[in-house]
């Protein structure tokens, strides 16, 4: 008769089944968002770095829309099969603002990688007074 598996070993078992279910979150590439601006990602370097090109759809100077480049890092992969990132985007000729991102990477069941993220925008103004309406 099998010996009885304590819970200790039911635990293991269900970590390695996850371990080898989850798919890990690629993040270089070429991405689209719902508003239809691009971004791609160059090759992640082995200390996390990555840099890019973003191409807004939305403009807010409604000025001739350019590509503009960004840089940012993710954690180690290793750590983590959905690495948390963050980037930044210094908007090129067309806005005096530049956007910071921060998110996570997600792989659904069926491996579609989405990127979930939260950013701010920072527009220069003219004085201390004007703060308050620089930061989106």
């Amino acid at each position: 008769q099998p010996a009885a598996m304590g819970s200790g070993g039911l635990a293991l078992l269900l970590a390695l089944a996850l371990a080898t279910c989850v798919s890990p979150c690629e993040l270089s590439g070429l991405w689209r968002n719902n508003q239809e601006s691009l971004m791609e990602i160059s090759a992640v370097r082995d200390d996390g770095g990555f840099q890019g090109k973003y191409l807004t759809r939305v403009s807010l100077a409604g000025g001739c829309i350019r590509v503009s480049p960004l840089k940012g890092a993710q954690h180690d992969l290793g750590e983590v099969a959905w690495p948390t990132f963050g980037f930044t985007v210094r908007w090129e000729r067309f806005s005096n603002a530049t956007a910071v991102f921060v998110g996570q990477c997600f792989v659904d069941a069926g491996g579609k990688e989405t990127l979930a993220t939260t950013w701010l925008l920072r527009e220069a103004v003219g004085s201390l007074e004007e703060d308050w309406k620089a930061t989106r």
